[in-house]
């Protein structure tokens, strides 16, 4: 019984990774082709699964990216990039302060957080050039 279980998590999750990996954007893509190749590959996906309320989501996703020139793609993604260094420093501050008192539970707390800044920046920055 363990085996079957076992079995069939590993090909849920199987599933799952070819759906985000035909998620992405057709490679070669950059700027507002790659978002709009992105959200038609998620809507296909959605169709097929039947899932009527993505659909309407992406869909109204895809009307959207009509409007979208690069040169706009580009300063939203540098704005992103802005609010994420300020969010770190933010973060810094925070954990400072918490050393300061000594308090184990909150510096644990704020290193935990500053972590998952410091990867929202690095995502934000990331897709700075796609």
């Amino acid at each position: 019984m363990k085996r079957a279980s076992t079995f069939i998590l590993l090909a849920t999750l199987g599933l799952a990774a070819s759906n985000l990996q035909a998620a992405q954007p057709d490679a070669g893509l950059t700027g507002c082709a790659a978002k709009r190749s992105a959200i038609e590959n998620q809507l296909k996906i959605a169709r097929d699964q039947g899932n009527s309320g993505q659909v309407a989501g992406l869909e109204e996703a895809l009307r959207g990216v009509a409007n979208c020139t690069d040169a706009s793609l580009r300063k939203e993604r540098e704005q992103k990039v802005l609010d994420a260094r300020h969010e770190v420093a933010q973060r810094e501050k925070d954990l400072k302060k918490a050393e300061k008192k000594g308090d184990a539970e909150k510096i644990n707390k704020r290193k935990d957080k500053l972590a998952e800044s410091r990867k929202e920046l690095q995502e934000a920055v990331d897709d700075l050039d796609r």
